[in-house]
């Protein structure tokens, strides 16, 4: 016989719903508490599974998930949380919580510091509150509507960059990019500095005036919940590449705002039509003639 599910406590009051600094600060605790949690694991040899959609889980992940759930129980016990490894739980309130334990795993398992611990608030299904917090680097950008965008304590902003022949962009997998029809060769040709920090890592580097953009071909809630506020209160844009504010993917850009309309022409434009042939786009000015800039970027 199954277990029982857990009683849920009654439903509390409208008015003892917190407001965007409070819930703030619990996302910034609870998410500490899943980063220590990582920082216990790192750096060794962690056997990593393989899920059912193809990404990775590890011990770590599981552990960080369950100190992040703990600190929500603690401090919300009324509120709903959806993680990535642990599911939904419903709730009775109208805030609800969206959990990446390890946003990066394979980052993590790798050994490399540029994974995160995401945690963000919706509140009546509008995002509100957002937290990438990296542990391995001692950084956190956080965010809360109407409050600004914070990076360690001091005020976050995006950059100014106007043009993406100056930006630099960024992406978590140039095959993923690919395989959705968006040739990254003419993508980097357009921009003038192309990296491969992704996750949210990336979206912090955009938030904090780092990087210009960051471009993902797959997302789900638990890896963009927090983006959309942070990017908000930053100053910049996030969307999927309709150019929608939504957080329920099924892709993602985020940019400094000056550049968003440009990179979404891009992700509309630039997919190779059903023949698997590139569509010709030349660049301004004329074509190109054939050098060290026609090479595949590294």
């Amino acid at each position: 016989m199954a277990a029982p599910m857990e009683p849920l406590p009654p439903r509390p009051l409208a008015s003892s719903v917190p407001g965007p600094r409070e819930l703030l600060e619990i996302a910034r605790k609870a998410a500490r508490a899943g980063g220590r949690r990582t920082l216990e694991y790192f750096g060794g040899r962690l056997p990593a599974e393989t899920k059912s959609d193809g990404s990775p889980v590890t011990r770590a992940d599981r552990a960080s998930e369950a100190a992040i759930r703990a600190v929500l129980r603690r401090e919300r016990p009324h509120d709903g949380v959806t993680g990535e490894e642990g599911g939904v739980r419903p709730g009775r309130s109208p805030v609800h919580w969206i959990v990446d334990p390890i946003d990066g795993t394979k980052s993590f398992v790798h050994g490399v510091p540029l994974y995160s611990v995401l945690v963000a608030a919706e509140v009546d299904g509008e995002p509100t509150v957002g937290v990438i917090h990296m542990p391995a680097l001692g950084e956190t950008v956080a965010a809360a509507r109407g409050l600004g965008c914070r990076w360690n304590g001091r005020a976050a902003h995006v950059s100014r960059t106007e043009r993406l022949s100056e930006a630099t962009v960024l992406t978590t997998s140039v095959r993923g990019l690919e395989a959705r029809g968006v040739p990254f060769r003419r993508l980097a040709h357009r921009s003038r500095w192309q990296r491969g920090w992704g996750d949210g890592y990336g979206y912090a580097l955009v938030a904090t005036g780092r990087a210009d953009a960051m471009i993902d071909s797959a997302v789900q809630i638990w890896d963009a919940a927090p983006l959309l506020p942070i990017l908000a209160e930053a100053g910049g844009r996030f969307s999927d590449w309709t150019g929608r504010a939504s957080i329920r993917g099924p892709d993602a850009v985020g940019t400094n705002g000056l550049l968003h309309e440009e990179m979404l022409r891009l992700l509309g434009r630039e997919r190779l039509p059903p023949s698997g042939r590139t569509r010709a786009h030349p660049a301004p000015g004329g074509p190109r003639r054939r050098g060290r800039t026609d090479r595949p970027p590294r």
